[in-house]
């Protein structure tokens, strides 16, 4: 079981709110394989943590373990591929309230797993929901990133810029991330880094986890976003729907 800081358990223990009908999915995209160590995770698991002690189902998938194909449709085995496992994934996907997409930074970037899990996330975002609306409305999405060069809120502002476009809705104070001293040296979970006892990254990575929770009730609460003047099958004029490439959706 994770650690959680006595602030943390104190939120967690103070709850008045009932999570346990909701669902979380973390993308952690290392570039490292299972079972090798992902200090991303490390910080993960603080959220993950708090998700669970609130009664909510949590997931994880490490993306690097999976064979997802390259691409931006739904399958791409129909597209010459010999194998791929997103499709199986993104049922994953489909049954979760808050999507966090959990990320280190190489050369002040997300990491190029993070970048095919959104292309991923993409292909299938012309879909639609029971409603009529593109399939991730009324879903919430978060980021963590960690790293030991900058680059947070670089890596932050396209990943959360990118869920929105897809649909997601993004609560106040969506990111947080730990990044060590510039150049080589300690990674998060690193003995000494300072990194699970940081409190401005334990502060936001909590606010952030806090937020999503909220927001996702409320959503929930509420039937999701109100399927009116955004209801691609209600849309009578304009783009091409059938035109295959997702861009035009």
């Amino acid at each position: 079981m994770t650690t959680l800081t006595p602030k943390q358990e104190q939120l967690c223990t103070d709850s008045r709110w009932d999570f346990s009908d909701l669902r979380a999915l973390f993308f952690s995209c290392t570039l490292k394989p299972s079972p090798a160590v992902s200090n991303t995770e490390g910080l993960a698991e603080i959220s993950m943590e708090i998700m669970r002690r609130n009664g909510v189902t949590v997931d994880l998938v490490r993306a690097v373990d999976h064979d997802i194909a390259t691409g931006v449709y739904p399958d791409m085995t129909d597209h010459g591929v010999a194998s791929d496992e997103w499709p199986a994934i993104f049922e994953r996907v489909r049954a979760a309230d808050m999507l966090v997409l959990c990320t280190p930074i190489w050369l002040g970037e997300k990491s190029s797993v993070c970048t095919r899990v959104i292309e991923r996330l993409y292909g299938n975002s012309s879909e639609l929901n029971e409603a009529g609306q593109y399939a991730y409305y009324g879903r919430v999405g978060g980021c963590l990133v960690t790293g030991n060069e900058d680059g947070i809120k670089h890596c932050a502002m396209n990943i959360l810029y990118s869920l929105q476009h897809l649909g997601y809705v993004i609560p106040p104070q969506a990111d947080a991330g730990w990044i060590g001293e510039a150049g080589p040296g300690p990674s998060y979970l690193d003995p000494g880094s300072g990194g699970p006892e940081n409190d401005f990254t334990n502060r936001n990575t909590t606010f952030m986890t806090w937020n999503l929770l909220h927001l996702a009730r409320m959503l929930k609460n509420a039937g999701g976003i109100p399927a009116h003047g955004n209801q691609r099958s209600a849309w009578d004029a304009g783009c091409r729907f059938d035109f295959e490439n997702p861009e035009h959706r």
